[in-house]
């Protein structure tokens, strides 16, 4: 028996496999998985979604703790400013009349 030539087919679809039979292919899986299977593969998936809430819900405390962080510095920092202020009280109530418009608008009443 020759054997055969190794090379290009004559059909010129190299990417076709030679020699395929339907008895060297793989026959598919079953259609009817076991129930054993079937409830451990349940678990699995309960227990995969179970990691994901906690990862969820770690990364929004973390992100909820962040945000109250900022919001106290920034809160301190607005504080801090005031009682840095340099403060002119204004007694004599008559001298607003004669401020500009640009200086009554810096006033304020504490």
């Amino acid at each position: 028996m020759v054997a055969a030539k190794k090379g290009r087919p004559k059909s010129g679809r190299w990417w076709k496999a030679e020699g395929k039979r339907k008895s060297s292919l793989i026959g598919d899986k079953p259609l009817h998985t076991s129930w054993r299977k079937r409830v451990k593969q349940r678990e699995e998936k309960k227990a995969l979604k179970e990691y994901e809430q906690q990862l969820k819900e770690e990364l929004q405390r973390q992100k909820e703790e962040k945000r109250k962080r900022i919001e106290e510095h920034r809160k301190r920092k607005e504080e801090n400013e005031r009682k840095a202020e340099v403060v002119q009280v204004i007694t004599n109530t008559a001298k607003l009349k004669r401020l500009s418009k640009k200086q009554r608008k810096n006033i304020r009443k504490q």
